[in-house]
């Protein structure tokens, strides 16, 4: 008999109460994206406080101007995550549905449609502001992965985006009809990857610490573009490596397409992820080489 690991008995909200006849409640997941700000922001200012870290011993921006620059980042990834969900994952239902994008609370974000948000409206912000992008996108960059470890933890919380079927003796039996619905399996539990878990440990922790090295052990601060150059890589790379474990999406499997390839040619392809992955690995070691080589 396989063994297995259980789901543990967790609940997708932290605390749940009653005010003037109305249910209020906080969701891990909500509660994952105020955390990963809050720290983001922290790295931010202790950054921005350390002028030997930067080229010419001069920060790109004030601390102060960094609550400011969070908000048009909010904003870019709600537009950008919710826009690339419904261009990337189901255009055709929401172009037929079109008030059904406005509906966010309802889930389907895109972490690359989130990322261009996040660069377009960065972007705007270093020119308004005159603020080299580069450095900017440095010093953002750097802050990012500890969001992502507590929003892949709170994916496993509460258990979607899970892994494929699997027989290792990690693999969690994740509750629901959809996670049991697995091909071979007739009678018994299935078991999946606990591909959140992948997620958490390559994108968020192992980025984190190479990230923290490169900007305060190595002055990767005074090479302009590769602290975000090696993030794109890293991300792109972690991301392309795990999708060969975490389970697509439903609308791209299908009896033909049992692995929910988005791209074929003869026996081998590619997922919807892996594609959108691709393009940040190429960009991103583009900008880390062009960082070195300048330096």
């Amino acid at each position: 008999m396989q063994a297995v690991l259980n789901f543990p008995d967790l609940s997708p909200e932290v605390f749940s109460i009653a005010l003037f006849g109305m249910q209020f409640s906080l969701r891990w997941y909500a509660l994952a994206y105020i955390v990963g700000i809050l720290i983001a922001w922290r790295m931010a200012i202790m950054a921005l406080r350390r002028p030997n870290l930067w080229p010419d011993k001069t920060p790109p921006m004030q601390p102060g101007q960094v609550e400011d620059l969070i908000t048009w980042i909010i904003l870019g990834v709600i537009l950008g995550g919710r826009l690339g969900f419904v261009l990337f994952y189901e255009p055709a239902y929401y172009l037929s549905h079109p008030l059904e994008i406005l509906k966010v609370w309802q889930g389907g974000m895109s972490f690359h449609g989130g990322l261009l948000g996040v660069i377009v409206v960065a972007f705007v912000y270093a020119r308004r502001h005159n603020i080299p992008p580069l450095s900017m996108g440095d010093l953002v960059a750097h802050t990012v992965p500890p969001g992502l470890f507590l929003g892949r933890l709170a994916n496993f919380n509460n258990a979607e985006l899970w892994g494929r079927p699997s027989e290792l003796p990690w693999a969690v039996v994740f509750p629901g009809a959809a996670a049991q619905d697995c091909p071979g399996v007739v009678a018994g539990l299935c078991a999946r990857h606990p591909s959140q878990l992948y997620e958490a440990l390559l994108e968020g922790l192992l980025l984190s610490a190479l990230l923290v090295w490169l900007a305060y052990r190595r002055g990767a601060f005074h090479r302009p573009g590769l602290v975000m150059g090696v993030f794109l890589a890293g991300y792109g790379l972690s991301r392309f490596i795990v999708e060969f474990f975490r389970q697509p999406d439903t609308q791209f499997v299908s009896p033909g397409n049992p692995l929910g390839l988005a791209f074929q040619v003869g026996g081998y392809g590619l997922t919807m992820g892996q594609l959108l992955s691709l393009p940040m690995i190429a960009i991103g070691l583009w900008f880390a080489l062009r960082a070195r080589t300048r330096a």
